[in-house]
């Protein structure tokens, strides 16, 4: 009985070891905002944030690890709590409005009514770190004023060391999207100020046209001729 109950035995440790192992708790992760200040100007400058895109591999809620070769991995003890682009968005947006004192910060698309100072188009292409690797953003952004001219053009690139926990990983990431507003804020502040754009003056409607006149008005009228010429008759 001894010799047939040890396999028994060793099997059932064998997957409760592993029924331990998948029901490890995952922690979930949200990007640090830090602590923007609260805009009390309703009236401050008006900004259209985006849209802002964001590369292809971070749109998924998997907590990827750079590695030494350049690879990525999904992290194993963690994932993002959600949209990790809706995380993005909601993080710049309280850090530009914080930096502008604006409350007129907005995220695209704007509402009915609602006439930008500045357009922020934002691309995202990295947004990234691994135990051994600092976090890294890569970005770019184009302002465009209220006449629809591009005012400035920029390609941005940030680096961020941390501890390499999961947690610090995320804690320097966030850090690296609160320095990408503090630089934007930077550049919006002197757009705030722009001349106001003059409306074009309408052109007077054209006057009506005057109804044709009749054909018979046109036909000069014939006049009597008057001759001093006396007829003879024979």
């Amino acid at each position: 009985m001894t010799a047939l109950r040890l396999p028994i035995l060793w099997l059932a440790g064998l997957l409760g070891l592993a029924g331990c192992s998948m029901n490890q708790p995952v922690s979930l992760y949200q990007l640090d905002s830090g602590t923007p200040a609260q805009p009390a100007q309703s009236t401050g400058m008006a900004v259209l944030l985006g849209p802002v895109l964001i590369a292809d591999y971070l749109q998924r809620e998997t907590l990827l690890q750079r590695q030494p070769d350049g690879s990525l991995q999904a992290a194993t003890d963690g994932r993002w709590a959600g949209s990790l682009s809706s995380d993005i968005d909601q993080l710049l947006l309280r850090q530009v409005a914080g930096h502008l004192d604006s409350q007129r910060v907005v995220l695209a698309p704007a509402t009915q009514g609602f006439t930008p100072d500045v357009q922020v188009l934002l691309s995202i292409t990295r947004l990234d770190s691994g135990k051994a690797q600092p976090a890294v953003l890569d970005a770019q952004w184009r302002l465009i004023d209220r006449r629809g001219k591009v005012r400035e053009n920029r390609i941005v690139h940030l680096q961020e060391q941390h501890a390499g926990t999961t947690a610090a990983q995320v804690q320097a990431q966030g850090v690296l999207l609160q320095r990408l507003a503090e630089q934007l804020s930077v550049s919006l502040k002197p757009l705030a100020n722009q001349p106001p754009v003059a409306e074009v003056p309408r052109k007077p409607a054209p006057a009506p046209a005057k109804p044709m006149e009749k054909e018979k008005d046109k036909i000069p009228m014939a006049l009597p001729i008057r001759t001093d010429m006396e007829v003879f008759r024979f």
